[in-house]
């Protein structure tokens, strides 16, 4: 890849949509409707052209060889129903102002619900993201269980901890094992003096896609009173090829999540929709009622439930909703479906996992459980010190985005008590050690993984 065909594709997917510049003259005019915001079509064109500039200001993150963050590219046919509903732009917390997008959105957590193995009746809708998706989750586990603990792992997203603390309660982060998973034998230690009330499980890590144990903890907390909260921001949608072979996935974890009190997904990572898109949904709809407010000038334009009165947000983009509810038309939540591009960048990641031990240079922190890969530059039996591996990684990182056929790598600062377990034969003189990440989230990953693993090997 060279840096004009990135720039060649950037611009294409920049106007995806439009007709051609010079028909966008008219368009513009036709949204006019008042003398007061009437515009200079030259004016107007002249601010589009000017942020198309600014907007290069980017990485290519719709391109095979950005293998960085968090990031795949919304689906046209996304786009393009986000495009059509936000020029009505319609409001989903109340009736009045979106009736069309809240049903879609009611039926868009039917589908979510179900892909989860959730029975009726639940309760959920979409939030403007897995953040805010999270604090609800942690504001009714608060509720439910007044006073008492929420635990977590220190692997769990930072959000919890962040959480936690604008709520007032009290936490407890126990440790994880080697696979970077939540330590059960930590869990289980926890007694009455710790006065538990929610254990929130995580599926799928943001630093390498780990999972813990849900079923087990499913199991535990059954037996001792607790809640469960499930994070599957990340790989929640994975739940939709659990049961697939070629996937090679822990479907017990997977199947657990049917028995969590309360689970939170992100349509705007795996399920291609633009950020502004995240969902929670609660097993017991009884939940509804600590969400009961009093706006008089709010909800009178229908008796029917408004999404308004179970969400702690008010106005969300009922946008948002139109562009998911078209996604998954065409992409349903099974492996058919939205299942063949997840599938896709799970094989990425064996592929990329296999191409690791090939290189001899190069070895994983741990096996990767989904689509995320953390990469370790040292020898197979060598033992670097942690800030040896740490300059390596840098170095190896600045040269591969540098280079004359540029790769978009992240990077991890792996903490030493993790470390430590997955990898014994280094040397802590540092209490981290950044070591190179790469998410392999868009499909046409499993193209090149194997050549990306090259990339980074050439680069060392």
């Amino acid at each position: 890849m060279s840096r004009d065909v990135t720039e060649a594709e950037f611009r294409r997917l920049l106007t995806l949509g439009l007709d051609g510049i010079e028909r966008w003259e008219c368009g513009f005019r036709s949204f006019v409707t008042h003398a007061s915001l009437d515009v200079p079509a030259e004016q107007a064109i002249r601010a589009i052209d000017e942020l198309v500039e600014r907007l290069h200001e980017n990485y290519p993150f719709f391109h095979p060889d950005y293998a960085g963050q968090m990031l795949r590219p919304p689906h046209p046919i996304t786009l393009a129903a986000y495009t059509v509903a936000a020029r009505i732009n319609p409001n989903n917390h109340a009736l009045d102002g979106g009736p069309a997008t809240a049903q879609l959105e009611r039926e868009c957590i039917d589908q979510i619900a179900a892909m989860f193995g959730l029975r009726e009746p639940y309760l959920g809708h979409l939030t403007t993201s897995g953040t805010i998706a999270n604090l609800e989750a942690l504001w009714v586990a608060s509720r439910r269980k007044p006073g008492k603990a929420i635990v977590f792992s220190d692997e769990a997203h930072y959000t919890h901890a962040r959480m936690c603390e604008l709520l007032g309660v009290k936490t407890i982060v126990v440790p994880v094992d080697g696979r970077g998973r939540m330590d059960l034998a930590a869990l289980e230690a926890l007694d009455e003096r710790d006065d538990v009330g929610t254990v929130v499980v995580t599926a799928g890590t943001t630093a390498v896609g780990a999972v813990d144990p849900i079923d087990a903890v499913v199991a535990m907390a059954k037996n001792r009173g607790w809640r469960v909260h499930a994070d599957a921001a990340y790989g929640g949608f994975f739940a939709c090829i659990a049961s697939e072979p070629a996937a090679q996935l822990e479907q017990g974890a997977w199947k657990a999540l049917a028995g969590c009190d309360s689970i939170v997904v992100d349509p705007h990572k795996h399920g291609l929709q633009p950020y502004g898109c995240g969902a929670v949904i609660f097993a017991d709809p009884n939940v509804g009622a600590l969400y009961r407010h009093d706006s008089p000038y709010t909800y009178f334009t229908s008796k029917k439930l408004h999404l308004g009165e179970i969400s702690l947000e008010c106005s969300r983009a009922g946008a948002a909703a139109a562009a998911l509810w078209a996604t998954l038309r065409v992409l349903p939540l099974n492996p058919a479906g939205l299942g063949r591009s997840l599938l896709a960048s799970r094989q990425a990641a064996l592929a990329a996992d296999e191409a690791t031990t090939a290189t001899q240079v190069l070895e994983l922190v741990v096996k990767p459980e989904l689509d995320i890969v953390a990469l370790v530059p040292m020898k197979a039996h060598e033992h670097p010190k942690a800030t040896t591996v740490s300059k390596r990684s840098e170095k190896a990182f600045e040269h591969c985005e540098r280079g004359a056929s540029p790769l978009f790598l992240a990077k991890w600062r792996l903490p030493e008590a993790f470390g430590r377990l997955a990898l014994p034969q280094l040397q802590w003189d540092e209490d981290h050690c950044t070591v190179l990440r790469s998410v392999l989230m868009k499909p046409e990953h499993l193209d090149n993984a194997a050549s990306i693993v090259t990339r980074i090997a050439n680069a060392l």
